[in-house]
C-alpha cells in the first residue's frame, strides 16, 4: 500500500517539477534573446567596440568609455553574476529595478548612457527574464573602468557623444 502511494505521489508530481524546469529553462532562453536583442553585449563586453568581442569575458565590462560633456565618461559595468566585480551580489528584483527605473542597490542612478528609460516599458515578466538569464551566466571577474568626472585622465577607448553645434575635441 505504502509503495502504491509514494509511486502515486511520484506519478502526480514528476510532471509538476518538469514543468518548473522547462519555465524556468523557457525564462533564461526569453532573457538570453532579450539581452541579444538589446544589444546589451555591444555595451558591456570587452572589444566589442573595436572589433574584437572577447566571448570568455561576455558582458564582464566594456573597454570603452562614452564621454558626455559636462557630466563625465562612463563604461559598460561588468554585469555577470560575479559578487565582487558584476551585479552577483543583486538579487533578481534589484536587476529589474535598474532596468525598469535606472535605480542601483546602493540609491545611485544609473550613468545616462544606459537606455534604462527604453527598458522602463518592457514587461515586468520580460525584466525579470532578462535578469534571470543574468544570473544565469558564468561569471566574469573584470573590475571595469570609470566613472569619470570631467577632466579625469581615461585609461580607456573613448567615444565622445557631443550636443548639436559642439567642436570635437582635436585628436592628439
Amino acid at each position: 500500500m505504502k509503495t502504491s502511494v509514494a509511486l502515486a505521489i511520484a506519478i502526480i508530481t514528476t510532471p509538476i517539477f518538469l514543468m518548473s524546469a522547462r519555465a524556468g529553462d523557457s525564462q533564461i532562453e526569453r532573457g538570453k534573446y532579450l539581452v541579444t536583442l538589446a544589444g546589451c553585449n555591444d555595451c558591456h563586453t570587452p572589444g566589442y567596440f573595436l572589433g574584437k568581442p572577447d566571448p570568455t569575458r561576455y558582458l564582464g565590462g566594456s573597454d570603452v568609455a562614452f564621454e558626455i560633456p559636462g557630466l563625465g565618461a562612463f563604461a559598460g559595468a561588468n554585469i555577470t553574476p560575479d559578487k565582487e566585480t558584476g551585479i552577483g551580489n543583486w538579487t533578481i528584483e534589484q536587476i529589474v529595478a535598474a532596468l525598469q527605473t535606472g535605480s542601483r542597490p546602493d540609491g545611485r542612478v544609473l550613468a545616462p548612457i544606459m537606455p534604462w528609460r527604453s527598458f522602463a516599458d518592457l514587461s515586468k515578466a520580460d525584466a525579470t527574464a532578462i535578469a534571470v538569464y543574468l544570473k544565469s551566466i558564468p561569471p566574469v571577474k573584470h573590475q571595469g573602468t570609470g566613472p569619470f568626472a570631467p577632466g579625469d585622465k581615461i585609461p580607456a577607448f573613448l567615444f565622445r557623444i557631443l550636443p548639436p553645434g559642439e567642436m570635437a575635441a582635436a585628436a592628439k
